[in-house]
């Protein structure tokens, strides 16, 4: 799932402040977890026609797995365990298995979850009523590789504690799902290695880190530094209790190489993608005026031994 931030309101009649200020593990998913299950509806409005329902999208510039092939040759992923973490409405893991792949979907928004739901219920009503009406093919958002009637497999967990034995899958992938907003985010690599068999690929997006010296506007305000890219401190909404209702957590590029060593892994690659001349769209601070001049996204391209 790919993911934005636009502030949201814990409730009717307030407004969140924004601080920068520490913010532990617990306290990172618990907001994370009210953030995602408050907004799911408005994101999947906003955003559901440029992710699709079976697409593999890996952020706002529009770089798609069935051109990138990040995760290896898409003809291999037939058969192929798959992991996708913070999926969201599972737009990933449901293109994952339409290639034969086997996915399991897992986000720790309810929500989010619900309209995973939503897209393999209507996918499976579009496919009763061809059936019904004597139609040979169907041509649809159908996850191929999963359950007519199940859909994708879908997994309410937190990220730094996988519900699956050792060795479970051969990939994993999270297009901007959960590694940012984490306070302890070796802990999710090493979960994720946990899980993976030797040899296996985990690929993962997120914001670009040097996006956090910027204003996250999308304009011309946005192409001038207003803070320090070494600056750890989280950034976090709170409401007037002080509690936190949004956290997200920067790491500087070498941060997240040193993670990615410490949990296990190989970085084989790191993608910046360009923004495309056909993707002309707005989408929070991502623009193409930015876009054509600093990275929006960092793909880090990982193995284990």
């Amino acid at each position: 799932m790919v993911q934005e931030h636009e502030p949201g309101t814990p409730g009717e009649d307030t407004e969140p402040t924004a601080t920068r200020r520490t913010a532990d593990e617990a306290e990172s998913s618990r907001a994370s977890r009210g953030w995602w299950d408050r907004n799911a509806d408005e994101y999947q409005e906003e955003h559901g026609a440029f992710l699709g329902d079976d697409r593999f999208i890996w952020g706002p510039e529009g770089l798609d797995e069935a051109e990138a092939g990040l995760l290896g040759p898409v003809e291999a992923l037939k058969g192929r365990d798959v992991l996708e973490v913070g999926a969201g409405a599972a737009q990933c893991a449901r293109w994952l298995a339409a290639q034969g792949a086997r996915p399991v979907a897992l986000d720790l928004s309810h929500r989010q979850l619900r309209h995973a739901r939503r897209i393999d219920a209507a996918a499976a009503g579009a496919l009763a009523a061809a059936g019904a009406a004597g139609a040979a093919d169907v041509v649809g958002s159908r996850a191929s590789g999963a359950d007519d009637a199940a859909g994708v497999a879908l997994v309410q967990a937190d990220a730094t504690a996988l519900p699956f034995r050792d060795g479970s899958f051969d990939l994993a992938c999270s297009a901007y799902g959960a590694v940012p907003f984490v306070a302890e985010p070796v802990r999710v690599m090493r979960e994720v290695r946990r899980v993976l068999r030797p040899g296996g690929r985990w690929v993962f997006s997120v914001t670009h880190p040097i996006r956090w010296a910027f204003p996250d506007e999308p304009g011309p305000e946005g192409l001038s530094i207003s803070a320090s890219y070494f600056d750890r401190t989280p950034y976090v909404e709170q409401d007037e209790s002080g509690r936190a209702v949004y956290v997200e957590h920067h790491r500087t590029l070498g941060d997240r190489v040193r993670d990615v060593v410490a949990g296990g892994f190989r970085l084989v690659d790191l993608v910046e993608p360009e923004w495309p001349a056909w993707n002309h769209q707005e989408w929070g601070g991502w623009s193409p005026l930015r876009g054509n001049l600093i990275p929006g996204t960092a793909i880090f391209v990982c193995e284990r031994d």
